[in-house]
């Protein structure tokens, strides 16, 4: 199966202004990018890239002042097979988690873990451990979360999809 990824995204800056982005295909899928993910500016600046910690293949730029844009269009090819299931996978306690693991614990600007992780143990802290609680959570916010393209934002968060229903 194939699939396009792609976006354009508009920004007004009122002087010369450096970006890092992380808006590429990760790099464990290049090898099956069909057409690749090239970064396209118009106007057109020049465009170096780097790995991050996390395998990400990133941007910089510096945008002139006034109006930029930013687009790709890749196209993917995937199995269209569904993700692994491992039911018998097991919860390693966070002290026993190896040191290079734990930067994935930390939170991120898209989620308030001050806000929400009460609501998380309240929900899923009494429940079962390992596959079966990740699997839980999905369910939770498949069931819960909608997603569309009409709520998405650069500023939007986990907070701001709560309660539930909300999309």
């Amino acid at each position: 199966m194939r699939i396009r990824a792609g976006f354009e995204m508009e920004y007004e800056c009122p002087g010369p202004t450096p970006m890092l982005m992380a808006l590429n295909i990760h790099a464990s899928r290049a090898s099956d990018l069909v057409r690749p993910d090239r970064l396209v500016t118009r106007p057109q600046v020049p465009v170096t890239g780097y790995h991050d910690l996390f395998g990400n293949w990133c941007s910089r730029i510096v945008a002139p002042a006034g109006r930029i844009v930013l687009g790709t269009d890749a196209r993917v090819e995937n199995s269209g097979l569904p993700d692994p299931v491992a039911p018998d996978a097991v919860q390693t306690p966070v002290e026993l988690l190896p040191d290079s693991t734990l930067v994935y614990l930390l939170g991120s600007r898209y989620c308030e873990t001050d806000e929400l992780s009460e609501v998380a143990w309240k929900r899923f802290g009494d429940g079962p451990t390992g596959w079966a609680r990740v699997q839980a959570i999905c369910d939770f916010v498949h069931d819960h979360i909608e997603f569309g393209y009409q709520h998405a934002r650069r500023t939007r968060t986990a907070r701001g999809a709560w309660p539930p229903r909300r999309p």
